[in-house]
């Protein structure tokens, strides 16, 4: 059971990163805000709370490297200065994750349907040395879409890659329209429970949630790759972000940061400061 006290620090985390995550893409005035904003709380139960060394984090959805390179500063492997120099000429930061700059980031990612093949090659190389590692994979609801996506998934279960979790960031929309639109609802739990998959379907935004349904999923092997559909809100904690399609691509104004601090500072700060 989760304390008062660490859903508090939970909160508090899930504040912070948010407004650094602004910051970002304010200082480029760059877009991809909304992606980054739904998947920073799965990234959090991931790649900081679950994630172990000899564990693999992929974000196939390289579009929200922001998010990544927020988490990855807090854990520091990626210093203060060098997030500053993010989208800036030169830098190892670029608007979507490049490989061989840092550790935390292997491969490259942002063409969409790439990471989960990446993924299982290196669930498979686990299982092949006889290891415990285990490998996240982070992909949107439309990358669900993608050829590679099923081929990969079906590698997976042919395979046994019972070390392989996958995190579905299920936020409902995607470059062009609503999922459910595009080419319907390929991130949906029976489906993917048809083809072999162990799933849960999970809040995206309760970290507890989250890693519970890890541990679940990863407490006794049974040779079923695990899917965790993470049901999110695209721009979560930004007002006028919420499920707006727009915010998968606009730059803020200043006026807008200015309102988006706002928003992230009451939503999850306020009550925790109003307790010191």
């Amino acid at each position: 059971m989760t304390s008062t006290t660490e859903s508090t620090d939970l909160q508090t985390l899930q504040g912070q990163l948010r407004l650094k995550i602004l910051s970002l893409y304010n200082q480029a005035h760059a877009g991809h805000i909304g992606c980054s904003l739904s998947c920073i709380d799965l990234m959090i139960a991931t790649l900081i709370l679950r994630k172990r060394e000899q564990d693999t984090f992929l974000l196939s959805k390289g579009h929200a490297a922001a998010a990544l390179y927020t988490c990855l500063n807090h854990l520091g492997e990626i210093s203060d200065d060098v997030l500053a120099t993010y989208y800036l000429n030169g830098t190892t930061l670029p608007a979507h994750p490049a490989p061989n700059q840092h550790t935390g980031i292997p491969f490259a990612t942002g063409s969409l349907g790439h990471g989960l093949p990446i993924g299982t090659g290196v669930a498979q190389a686990g299982k092949l040395l006889g290891d415990d590692s285990r490998v996240f994979v982070l992909m949107s609801d439309g990358e669900t879409n993608e050829g590679t996506t099923w081929e990969a998934a079906h590698f997976a279960i042919q395979h046994q890659l019972d070390n392989l979790i996958v995190l579905v960031d299920k936020n409902g929309l995607q470059g062009f329209g609503y999922t459910a639109d595009v080419m319907g609802d390929t991130a949906d739990v029976r489906t993917w429970n048809a083809i072999g998959f162990e799933t849960v379907v999970v809040d995206g935004h309760s970290i507890n949630d989250v890693t519970a349904a890890i541990d679940q999923l990863t407490a006794t092997p049974n040779g079923k790759p695990k899917l965790v559909i993470a049901q999110t809100v695209k721009g979560k904690g930004v007002s006028y972000m919420e499920n707006r399609l727009e915010w998968h691509y606009l730059p803020m104004s200043e006026a807008q940061y200015e309102q988006a601090k706002a928003d992230v500072h009451d939503r999850y700060l306020a009550s925790q400061e109003a307790q010191v």
